[in-house]
């Protein structure tokens, strides 16, 4: 079954219309116009996953990816024109010319926490950079895996487009066939299966993965702004976010200050009883709560200072922070993708970056902090996928700026014209004319070397 579908994607890609770059414009026009018409099943689908509001459904899920298919038709004429490039004079006469090509049909695999916005946006680069692509959602996120499938197939034809729906046995099965590049959004256990997968086929692959991401706060900032971009940060879409501040790493001289900050906006953005906000959304499933609930009741010397409340029923964990805790927590072994964020003082800021450089490569790091230096010295000094000085996430909204791990927080890069060259092939050529055909380079080679050192020396 999926081979099939897999062959009548190869077969239209054969017929050269997804090169056409009017063709792409119009698909990606399509694109824009499912999402505008779809608004509100949208916000029913990822309501019902993740009781997720309908500001951070738009802002998070909608919005980002509109923007991303209007750079993308801004700037698709651009990305597609063959660029020539300098030759050798040696080659004189002759032209080098670089050539975007589609890569072919490409399998992208979504994730459940943000289950739109994350396999879509991959869409965008495969539609621009001319490929065929088959989508397969998330099914721990159901409604809007099944909302997708639906609508999907009311605006594009499966031999372009194509979502197929299920579960890890459905992902086995479409790993074991031959594309041109798989796409993944999850995490770094799962990545490494599907880049073992891709290595049978000699398949390339984009990992967008995760990590413990560090939020770094000095003492020279604005510590209401500060509190409040945090805890934003943090707690959308209860803390289900890879890109999310994943531990505070807090100079010692502003830790109180800061906790009273961060305490004040949870009850100004929640209320005082998050567990009734319209504004908070819930972990995906029982699995996940009951992972990170096992983080809360295994602390070893780390207590709880704000929130750890719990319904298991609705799936509920209060936005939670704790301190006191080192790096033998369980919740500091591995990324806490829920609503807990563990706090770490320090007393010298090198003594931060030393944290930071001692774990795993993170996907993202945050630094709060008007010092100029102090800010070179992050970039300088720690390997990072991308970031913000003096906010939480939002990097990941610019289509101009790659997004991106870095180590153990992924492989390559897309969102704007870094997704178009990742799913595209630069195909090089060099053309020389008939004229000048210098004998130098042919044999017979007696007493040739020494003039061709001189030129090319």
């Amino acid at each position: 079954m999926y081979a099939e579908i897999i062959h009548s994607q190869r077969d239209f890609f054969q017929t050269g219309k997804t090169k056409d770059i009017s063709f792409r414009i119009q698909q990606l026009k399509i694109l824009k116009q499912l999402i505008i018409e779809n608004e509100t099943a949208i916000f029913n689908a990822l309501k019902a996953d993740l009781n997720k509001p309908p500001v951070e459904s738009f802002t998070a899920e909608i919005t980002t990816v509109v923007k991303e298919i209007e750079h993308a038709i801004k700037h698709i004429k651009t990305w597609s024109k063959p660029k020539n490039v300098q030759t050798l004079w040696q080659f004189f006469p002759a032209s080098a010319t670089i050539y975007p090509q589609p890569l072919g049909v490409v399998l992208i695999l979504g994730a459940w926490n943000y289950p739109f916005q994350l396999l879509i946006s991959p869409v965008v680069a495969a539609i621009a950079a001319g490929n065929c692509a088959i989508l397969k959602p998330s099914e721990i996120a159901s409604h809007t895996s099944n909302m997708i499938a639906e609508i999907f197939e009311k605006y594009f034809d499966k031999s372009y487009l194509a979502v197929i729906k299920g579960g890890v046995e459905t992902s086995q099965q479409l790993l074991s066939q031959k594309f041109d590049h798989i796409f993944f959004t999850g995490g770094t256990a799962v990545g490494k299966i599907i880049m073992e997968a891709a290595a049978k086929q000699l398949t390339p692959v984009t990992l967008e993965l995760g990590g413990k991401s560090p939020c770094i706060v000095d003492t020279d900032i604005d510590i209401k702004v500060a509190a409040r971009r945090i805890v934003w940060g943090k707690f959308i879409n209860a803390g289900q976010t890879c890109l999310a501040p994943d531990y505070l790493l807090v100079d010692q001289k502003i830790k109180i200050d800061l906790l009273d900050e961060i305490k004040k906006c949870l009850q100004e953005f929640y209320g005082d009883n998050p567990a009734i906000s319209p504004d908070y959304a819930r972990i995906i499933n029982q699995k996940q709560f009951n992972r990170l609930v096992g983080y809360l009741t295994n602390l070893k010397d780390g207590k709880i200072i704000i929130g750890g409340e719990t319904n298991s029923e609705e799936r509920y964990i209060a936005p939670t922070l704790v301190e006191n805790i080192s790096w033998e927590d369980e919740v500091m072994k591995s990324e806490i993708f829920g609503p807990i964020l563990p706090i770490i003082e320090f007393t010298e800021f090198q003594e931060a970056i030393n944290i930071v450089n001692s774990q795993p490569k993170p996907l993202a790091l945050y630094l709060f902090s008007q010092n100029k230096n102090l800010q070179q010295q992050i970039i300088r000094e720690t390997s990072f996928g991308g970031g913000c000085i003096n906010h939480t996430m939002l990097h990941c909204t610019v289509p101009s700026l790659p997004f991106g791990g870095v180590g153990n927080s992924g492989i390559g890069n897309y969102h704007g014209k870094a997704g178009f060259d990742n799913l595209s092939h630069y195909k090089s050529v060099l053309t020389k004319p008939f004229l000048l055909d210098v004998k130098l380079l042919y044999p017979p080679y007696k007493n040739k070397l020494p003039l061709l050192k001189r030129i090319f020396g």
